[in-house]
């Protein structure tokens, strides 16, 4: 440490010193350049070629990675301290060395992740585009499939667009048919908006997942969803996937598919502390578009989300 603390003792560590100092690795976390001696590694994934529109969430980490140095160490909501219960590190990016070649691309993500898999770590990755999710998936899933709770404004189980079967809109169609998402385990909530193909969300409830839709969700309430949820994937390993668009955009305008009525972020971070205790076996943020955000709004929120998506990991790996 070049400038050690002289009056307070407590700013030798960095994540106490006045948040506006340091680099900005996620949380302020050490930035880790090997996998060993860590428990849960922070990923950034830059690639938005998967993206049917709106491009941006290419820059979705860095913005994240920035928001997230005004959070603090402890949740007051949960008392989760994730940082002393775990050896979180910050494990750079996974950027892409051939991002045009969209198969390619993917599958550099799959590798990345298995490395990170096999060293025993729990992945926490910030998007990017939803398309990111399927490589991942292949990854954790590869041994047996996992189950899933999804929170968007979109199912993400549709098929061929413009040539392509590999986009942000068909993931976990994707990951069922490659064996390493079970749909019988598998929630989506907050699904809503508007369609060209009336269809285009049935691979979700033929294969078996429930949906959630957004009025569904309204009727019942958070804890009630939260409570459908768990019952859906059991005590099995889970992924945690949440798309920023998932809020309202009066809450997250910074992203490229954004949606009317969304979550509010009071209703998707009590969602998410009623899922504690659940078999996490990885967790991913996406969508966040800085170029479409307001007073970096978007990537704050985004960073909210990701925070309490470590705390669930943390306790997940107790």
């Amino acid at each position: 440490m070049l400038k050690p603390p002289r009056h307070y003792p407590d700013l030798a560590d960095p994540q106490a010193q006045p948040r506006h100092t340091g680099i900005a690795s996620c949380f302020r976390t050490p930035v880790a350049e090997r996998l060993d001696g860590v428990d849960i590694g922070i990923i950034g994934v830059p690639f938005d070629g998967g993206v049917t529109h709106r491009s941006g969430a290419r820059h979705g980490p860095r913005a994240v990675r920035e928001q997230s140095t005004l959070l603090r160490r402890i949740n007051a909501a949960t008392g989760v301290a994730p940082f002393a219960a775990r050896r979180v590190r910050d494990l750079g990016d996974c950027w892409i060395e051939r991002p045009y070649a969209l198969e390619e691309a993917l599958e550099e993500i799959a590798a990345f992740y298995r490395d990170v898999v096999a060293a025993g770590i729990v992945p926490l990755s910030i998007g990017g585009d939803h398309s990111i999710s399927f490589p991942i998936l292949r990854a954790l899933g590869a041994a047996a499939p996992v189950g899933m709770i999804h929170i968007d404004a979109h199912c993400d189980t549709g098929d061929d667009y413009l040539g392509s079967r590999f986009h942000h809109g068909a993931p976990f169609r994707r990951a069922v048919e490659a064996g390493v998402l079970d749909p019988k385990r598998t929630v989506q909530i907050g699904i809503r908006g508007t369609t060209n193909d009336p269809g285009l969300w049935g691979f979700s409830a033929q294969s078996g997942m429930r949906v959630i839709g957004i009025d569904e969700f309204a009727d019942l309430g958070w804890q009630a969803v939260a409570a459908e949820a768990r019952r859906v994937v059991g005590d099995g390993p889970t992924y945690l996937s949440f798309d920023i668009d998932s809020l309202d955009p009066a809450e997250a305008p910074g992203t490229g598919t954004p949606e009317a009525g969304g979550l509010t972020m009071r209703e998707a971070l009590r969602l998410l502390r009623a899922l504690r205790g659940l078999g996490f076996v990885g967790a991913d943020l996406v969508e966040v578009a800085p170029p479409f955000d307001h007073g970096t709004l978007t990537a704050f929120n985004g960073a909210s989300v990701l925070f309490e998506e470590l705390c669930l990991l943390a306790e997940g790996r107790a």
